[in-house]
């Protein structure tokens, strides 16, 4: 069952922001997610908190300035989702930018696992670095920093994941999360953090006269990577972050981009020109972190880190066949997870669902569990084998349930169950022992049980409520196309009762609509569809372009429809 309810927005708040200049339906949109000034819609980069405002970021470029001034070695150890490959990336060309000896490092997710942890650091000891610097990883790499020092290796940890009780005895830690750190933006990705540590780093060279005899790099052509590591890691969209996505998709649809990120939206057939969050989110994002799900992670960087346009394409093509392969991977998965839950017996009382099978693929198991949460509206985990008797798992949580908070709740009420966890409010990861699943998953199942209200079990969909006829056109499209929307900043959604004039199923999942709103006729699709409608229907959707053969139309996607309508 789906509730659907209407966003408030509250009409003083709308006529302000209309007075203010802002187009009507925008105000109306805006003053529902919170706005209530125009002002809070200014997303130049003078808008940004400053770096010093981020804990340790100045004690971090002192850092890094006197290792650079010393000639020292860096290394940059990664994670292999898109986050970590766009934080390397940036760590990466900034660093060699200011003249620094650097280089990077990202662990075989099916032999290393997530992290800094003792094993990465022994193969990182092998090049000799006198400076380990983390990206989206490490603050629970307690074993890990121990084992750099044991190497004499110094540790910078930039992070933004929850911290455990106790922090790594590293060098300098910084993340936004950790225990008395003010800075705002709680929510900046890994990617973010990295990039203000390099922001610092400059300020920090620049007062030591640094630039009297070279060129002081500009970051803001780092923003690109900015942008697409803070979409595809799915972290709330707060002003902050919604000022390095505004940049950087403004330096990509004016063509100012890395020739990777070029690159991939050739593979996957957009425009720059036109770049969206969504595209980020849903088309670039998946083809990078194809490669640290299927191979190695280290190919999506290098497109990152490519200036040759040519090499770039070549990379982007192959992390476009990883995304085919991993799509098959996934969907087969989601088949058997389909039976699977038959033969459990799954009844709606059930508030944490845990899945297992020998034959899946470790690095699609994130993707499943996500999609069989949206098909439940139910915290999932789904876990494939590692080595040595070890299965690995990825969760997915609905609002309501933190994620990582029931994972800590698990671990205390069996202890050693878990052979490690990490994560976040809506997603985590867990490592435990194949003979230990049937218990975590009855625990998970109780915690969850305990910690959710039972009403958030019920999926509610927020809409913004009707959308005036006249603004089911292309110019309305397009306006909504060019704001920023994503993680806790939701694109917006309408709902509305439509006529249902014409109906066809294309490819036997897709429906195919011609619907009518008193004089207006759009047409619509819902990808993979459950059920059709009658001759009326209730419809929440989100208003966008279709192109075909060069000619652009408005069109509906349908994110749900209702049955037959009186």
């Amino acid at each position: 069952m789906t509730r659907i309810v209407t966003r408030n927005a509250p009409p003083r708040v709308v006529w302000q922001l209309e007075q203010q200049g802002l187009h009507p339906l925008l105000a109306r949109l805006y003053a529902a997610r919170g706005i209530t000034d125009k002002a809070e819609l200014d997303y130049e980069l003078k808008s940004l908190i400053p770096p010093a405002a981020l804990t340790h970021a100045t004690d971090a470029a002192q850092l890094l300035a006197d290792a650079i001034e010393a000639e020292a070695k860096l290394l940059i150890i990664g994670d292999y989702d898109c986050d970590g490959a766009t934080a390397t990336a940036v760590g990466m060309r900034a660093l060699k930018s200011l003249g620094a000896d650097v280089d990077f490092l990202l662990p075989d997710r099916f032999k290393l696992g997530y992290g800094l942890s003792p094993e990465i650091v022994d193969v990182a000891a092998e090049q000799s670095p006198d400076l380990i610097i983390t990206v989206d990883n490490g603050i629970a790499s307690l074993e890990g920093v121990a084992r750099a020092q044991q190497h004499g290796i110094a540790t910078l940890i930039t992070d933004h994941h929850l911290p455990g009780d106790t922090l790594p005895d590293a060098e300098c830690i910084v993340n936004p999360n950790q225990p008395g750190c003010g800075f705002p933006s709680k929510c900046i990705a890994g990617v973010g953090v990295m990039f203000y540590v390099m922001l610092a780093l400059r300020a920090e060279l620049r007062e030591r006269g640094y630039f009297a005899d070279r060129p002081e790099p500009n970051f803001a052509n780092l923003l690109d990577l900015v942008a697409l590591g803070t979409v595809a890691d799915v972290v709330k969209l707060d002003r902050n972050n919604r000022i390095l996505v505004s940049q950087g998709l403004k330096r990509m649809r004016a063509g100012q981009m890395q020739a990777g990120i070029a690159a991939l939206f050739k593979a996957a057939g957009r425009d720059p020109k036109r770049a969206t969050a969504f595209d980020l989110g849903f088309l670039l994002g998946p083809r990078l972190n194809a490669a640290g799900r299927l191979a190695d992670m280290r190919l999506g960087v290098e497109c990152l880190l490519t200036d040759d346009p040519a090499r770039a394409l070549t990379i982007a093509q192959q992390l476009d066949n990883f995304n085919r392969e991993r799509r098959e991977i996934e969907a087969d998965m989601q088949e058997q997870a389909l039976h699977l839950l038959e033969s459990m017996a799954i009844d709606d009382s059930a508030a944490g669902i845990a899945l297992f099978d020998e034959s899946w693929h470790e690095g699609v198991v994130g993707i499943l569990a996500s999609r069989i949460k949206d098909k439940l509206h139910r915290p999932v985990f789904a876990f494939a084998p590692g080595e040595g008797g070890i299965i690995k798992g990825s969760g997915r949580s609905i609002p309501g349930l933190h994620l990582r908070d029931a994972l800590d709740l698990v671990a205390k009420r069996a202890p050693g169950l878990l052979v490690r966890f990490g994560g976040h409010a809506m997603a985590a990861g867990a490592t435990l022992r194949e003979g230990n699943f049937a218990q975590f998953s009855a625990v998970f199942a109780q915690v969850a049980s305990e910690l959710l209200d039972p009403a958030a079990l019920t999926r509610t969909l927020e809409t913004d409520g009707n959308l005036e006829g006249g603004y089911l056109s292309l110019e309305a499209a397009r306006l909504l196309e060019n704001e920023i929307w994503g993680q806790g900043f939701p694109a917006p959604l309408f709902c509305d009762d439509f006529d249902v004039e014409q109906q066809r199923v294309l490819k036997e999942k897709h429906l195919k609509l011609r619907l009518r709103k008193g004089n207006s006729r759009i047409d619509a699709i819902q990808f993979n569809f459950a059920t059709q409608p009658g001759h009326r229907t209730r419809a929440a959707y989100r208003l966008a372009i279709n192109e075909y053969m060069g000619v652009e139309s408005p069109q509906l996607m349908i994110e749900h429809l209702d049955g037959e309508k009186p």
